[in-house]
């Protein structure tokens, strides 16, 4: 029988690493990273979890594959006025993309990108020192890269974190993965991703929520302690 409704994030996340089961064991040895040894190519695998949903059932999904974890931290660049409208992304490590075809269209200058950018990236850079402190992030060069939230609706978040991390090294593998979003999503999601897990797909989709009997928000706090409890554990 299929799945249609998550106990929780932590069944959710153990349900979606069972779907990306040809990637477990495939992670560099943490020792190796440390020492600087050369990569192993395709077989290094970083889960990037979405804050703030996305990282309890990131945290199992990258337990369950052997893999290390992180925060993601992506910020869209909103047309002003009509922030939901992105016309571009920013993430950590000076990554910035902007979409084009927005741009275009609707005639947003160089200046307007620049100042909303600016504005997007104080807020990203204080979402990341409180996550991760001074913790540098993870290089994503040439290694798969399991992108993970709680649940999609539009999609438009998780569009602007695959062209981030598309943008930053580049990445062998861009990887999608979340318990639950409506088919089209997923659908369009195909079209930017090297690859696309929707554990379940609602029809239908009324919203991320109604997958799940509990669906409380994560905090900052829990974020924190999820990620230092996987720091600890890959710990050489």
């Amino acid at each position: 029988m299929t799945r249609t409704v998550f106990r929780d994030r932590v069944e959710a996340g153990d349900v979606l690493a069972a779907r990306l089961g040809h990637y477990a064991g495939r992670a560099r040895a943490p020792q190796a990273e440390a020492a600087g040894a050369p990569r192993a190519g395709a077989a290094d695998v970083l889960v990037l979890a979405l804050p703030r949903g996305g990282v309890p059932v990131g945290a199992r999904v990258a337990r369950a594959l052997g893999a290390p974890l992180d925060v993601f931290v992506v910020r869209k660049l909103g047309i002003p006025g009509h922030e939901e409208l992105a016309m571009g992304a920013i993430a950590g490590g000076g990554v910035r993309v902007r979409n084009e075809e927005v741009v275009r269209k609707l005639h947003v200058d160089d200046a307007t990108i620049q100042r909303v950018a600016e504005a997007e990236e104080r807020e990203l850079a204080r979402r990341e020192r409180g996550y991760r402190g001074h913790r540098p992030p993870l290089d994503l060069a040439g290694r798969v890269v399991i992108l993970v939230d709680d649940g999609l609706a539009t999609g438009s978040t998780m569009r602007a974190a695959v062209a981030a991390a598309s943008a930053a090294g580049p990445p062998a593998r861009v990887v999608v993965a979340v318990p639950t979003a409506p088919a089209a999503t997923c659908e369009q999601l195909r079209r930017e991703a090297d690859e696309v897990v929707c554990a379940t797909t609602p029809r239908p989709f009324r919203a991320v929520g109604y997958s799940y009997r509990s669906f409380p928000q994560t905090t900052d706090e829990e974020v924190r302690e999820l990620l230092r409890a996987a720091w600890a554990a890959a710990e050489p």
